[in-house]
Formats: structure tokens, C-alpha cells, sequence
């Protein structure tokens, strides 16, 4: 009997280690049925790390932990900063804010993405609204808004762009998997990145895991019809610039090869500062293998690539005088202050302007944020992060500073981050709605608010 149950244990201990013999195995050559586990596995851990933020919006990173009691505007130097309205979204609502120089809102664009979704949208099951955002904005001179919502808690995080009139009206929706960066052709084009899941191989580069997130440069018309649709992620492949591709970090987000965040089309005048290119390229930033590129979209091909002094950088657009205006978001290296913005030449790489904070102020957002030359000069900076918004000059003296008065949890210890600052200039909108808004500021001035 002993014998007995010793061979039956000896027969167990075999099986499994038979079993785990043959796991090693199909997990380091990856044969079937490898695929089907591997999935399983992806799939799990989504739903995990989704099921522990779902209830707790603050968990998320629409929301960091508050540097500074501050509040709204700390820094106002009138004579120095640029005149204007600024605009912005915020994690903490389906908003988008547009405040004036002394922190008062003076017109705001809401609405939740649970009233623009319908059933023919990409994403069949989106989160709730309060893990959902604006995560770019941009105002149209009679006072519409087109904007993009994201989830920070899905994947694809992607959830589509709508245009809302001044009161916040529904005029168009478009619900492919938009996501990060969108800009206007000079007729009112609107070009944009979507992404989707996909199990079809990147041919050449079999070290890409499957499935993955697939890269498109989108256009739109004015009325939000998809007008074009091309893969940057094959568009890559193909072009003497795909060794980039093995820069990859052993796939830091493995379904996530490149992260394209940012769009900037670029008409006659940015083309010939520039010194290459043409007009109607634009230029694209992948992230994940910090890779700066010129998309020839009629072509269907990446024109120019270069890499730089730069980490997960985002936001470059190209300035007046030729040169590239970034948020390098991690390559300042230093302790506790990661971020820098960086103004460079692309013929030579040469940084010729800076800003990286002091000690007392310090520039850390690991993610997102923007950056903007502004008409006099100075340039403003949306620290994502931090929740907060500066205007520096060019010796980098901070002469306007907006902190989000927004907080959250039980010591109100939790800020809600900022997407896409931008200074606006009045006399760029219709009569009708910039009276409106002086309206506004003068009742609010009014009142002492």
C-alpha cells in the first residue's frame, strides 16, 4: 500500500513537473498555445489594475497629490505678461475653462462624455464620466470648442472629439479612439491621431508582441467626417527610420510600441522657417522611442526623423524663427525636478533656451503637459503634474503663475492635473463672443470676485 501511494505521488510530481517543463518551453519559443495564455494574462491584469481605480477616480492619474496650498493666481505681473485669456482642461471634470489673468472663469464648456456617447462608438463600454477628461481643447472665434476625451482608466484610452457651440451644445461628434493632439489645417481641416488594438505583425520587426496599439494620423473635415486614415505605425516600419523601433525599452508598455502624442501641421510660413519639408506635412512625436518625424500624408511616408536631448518628450511645435519649441518631460535629469522646456534647432540639435524651475519652483510632470511661445516673447508652460500654469520670460522670471484651486480627498490633498494651456488672444474671436466675454470679466471685476 505504501508503495503504492508513493508511486502514485512520484506519477503527480512528475506530471507537474512535466507541465512546467512545458511552460518554460512554450514561453520562451512562444508556439501555440502560448498566444491563448498570454492573452488571458494581458487581459487579467488590465481588468485588476482597472477594478482597483474604477472606484476611486483619485487612484488614477487625472489626479497627483498637491505641492502647494496655492490657489489660483499667485504670480501677476501685468506689465510683463502677455495680455489674454487662457484656456484649459482639468482632470477633475468633462470641462473645458477659460479664465482671464486674475484666475476668474469668464466662460467654461461642459459636458459629460456619458451624453456624447453613442452605441456606433469605437469604445462599446466606456468608464464613468468622473474617470474621463478633456485632455485637449482648442477655441474657434465664435466661441465653439473642439476637444478630445480620454479615459484614465481604459485602453485604448482613447475616446473621441466633439465640438461644442458656447453653450456647450452638441455640433458634431466623432468617437474613434481619439486621443493626446489635434491641430487645424489653414482651411479648417482638423488633423488628430486615433489608435486601435491589433493582432497583424509588425512585418520586419517580430520582436513587436501582439497584440499592440496601432498608430493613425486621421483627418477630418470641418464638420468632423473622416476624411483619410494611414497607419504612422506601418508608415514607420517601412521608412529608413524604423530601426527606431528597437529603442523600445524591452517594450516598456508592451501593447503600447511608439505613443504618438502630438500633431502639428505645418502651413507655408512653418515650412519655410523651418528650411525642409512642405506645406501640409506635419510633424509627430513618438514618445516611446522619443523620435521626432515630418509625415508627408499625401506621400503616405516619413519625410525626416531625428532623435535628441530629450525624454519622453511632449508638445513640439515649430516656431517662427525655425526652431523646435518641446516639453521634455523626464531628460533634465536632475532630482526631483525631471522636466525642463527646451527651445532647439532641428538642423544641428543645439538647445538655445531653457526653462527648468529653480529649487523653489520646480518643473516635474513625468506625463503630459504643453508648452506655447506667446507674442511677446515669453512662453507658457502647462506643468500637468503639478496643476498649475507659468508664464517666463525669457530669463525664465516666473510674471504669471495659475495654481488649479480645485481639490480633492479627505485632507484635500489631491490636485487635479491641467492639459493644454493656451493664451488667447481677444481680438483673434467674432465680436459677438468676445463681448460676451468682456461682459463677463467686467461683472466679475464688479463684483470683487
Amino acid at each position: 500500500m505504501k508503495l503504492s501511494y508513493l508511486a502514485n505521488a512520484l506519477y503527480v510530481l512528475a506530471v507537474l513537473f512535466l507541465a512546467f517543463a512545458a511552460g518554460i518551453a512554450v514561453s520562451l519559443t512562444q508556439v501555440w498555445p502560448y498566444p491563448i495564455f498570454h492573452d488571458a494574462y494581458q487581459a487579467a491584469t488590465a481588468e485588476l489594475a482597472q477594478s482597483r481605480t474604477s472606484v476611486n477616480p483619485l487612484a488614477t492619474d487625472l489626479w497627483r497629490r498637491a505641492r502647494t496650498n496655492a490657489r489660483g493666481v499667485t504670480v501677476h505681473d501685468a506689465a510683463q505678461m502677455q495680455p489674454g485669456y487662457t484656456l484649459f482642461t482639468s482632470g477633475d471634470a468633462n470641462v473645458a475653462r477659460l479664465i482671464d489673468a486674475d484666475g476668474h472663469v469668464i466662460h467654461e464648456w461642459k459636458m459629460p462624455f456619458s451624453k456624447v456617447w453613442t452605441q456606433n462608438a469605437a469604445v462599446q463600454d466606456p468608464q464613468k464620466d468622473d474617470l474621463i477628461y478633456m485632455r485637449r481643447a482648442k477655441l474657434l472665434p465664435n466661441g465653439h470648442l473642439v476637444a478630445i476625451y480620454i479615459s484614465g482608466n481604459d485602453t485604448p484610452w482613447g475616446y473621441g472629439m466633439v465640438e461644442l457651440d458656447a453653450d456647450s451644445h452638441i455640433v458634431w461628434r466623432y468617437l474613434a479612439h481619439v486621443h493626446h493632439d489635434f491641430d487645424f489645417t489653414n482651411d479648417g481641416r482638423i488633423v488628430t491621431l486615433t489608435h486601435d488594438f491589433t493582432k497583424q505583425p509588425l512585418a520586419g520587426y517580430g520582436f513587436v508582441p501582439t497584440p499592440y496599439l496601432e498608430d493613425f494620423l486621421v483627418t477630418l473635415s470641418p464638420d468632423g467626417k473622416q476624411l483619410s486614415k494611414l497607419s504612422l505605425t506601418r508608415m514607420l516600419a517601412r521608412s529608413p527610420y524604423g530601426v527606431s523601433l528597437r529603442r523600445g525599452e524591452p517594450w516598456f508598455a508592451q501593447f503600447d510600441p511608439l505613443h504618438v502624442n502630438t500633431v502639428d501641421w505645418l502651413g507655408p510660413k512653418d515650412i519655410k522657417a523651418l528650411g525642409f519639408g512642405k506645406p501640409g506635412d506635419v510633424l509627430v512625436m513618438f514618445r516611446q522611442i522619443n523620435l521626432l518625424a515630418l509625415v508627408d500624408p499625401k506621400a503616405q511616408r516619413i519625410v525626416w526623423a531625428m532623435h535628441g536631448n530629450w525624454l519622453a518628450p511632449h508638445d513640439p511645435h515649430v516656431l517662427p524663427n525655425g526652431h523646435i519649441l518641446m516639453f521634455d518631460n523626464l531628460g533634465n535629469m536632475k532630482p526631483h525636478n525631471p522636466s525642463r522646456v527646451i527651445e532647439f534647432n532641428p538642423h544641428n540639435d543645439k538647445i538655445v533656451w531653457s526653462y527648468d524651475g529653480s529649487p523653489g519652483q520646480p518643473l516635474s510632470s513625468p506625463i503630459r503637459s504643453t508648452d506655447q511661445r506667446l507674442a511677446n516673447g515669453d512662453t507658457l508652460i502647462t506643468e500637468s503634474d503639478g496643476g498649475r500654469m507659468i508664464e517666463v520670460n525669457h530669463a525664465g522670471k516666473i510674471v504669471w503663475e495659475y495654481v488649479s484651486p480645485i481639490r480633492a480627498g479627505d485632507n484635500n490633498e489631491f490636485i487635479p492635473v491641467l492639459s493644454g494651456g493656451y493664451r488667447i488672444d481677444p481680438a483673434s474671436l467674432d465680436p459677438a463672443f468676445r463681448n460676451q466675454l468682456a461682459q463677463k470679466e467686467q461683472s466679475l471685476q464688479g463684483h470683487g470676485n
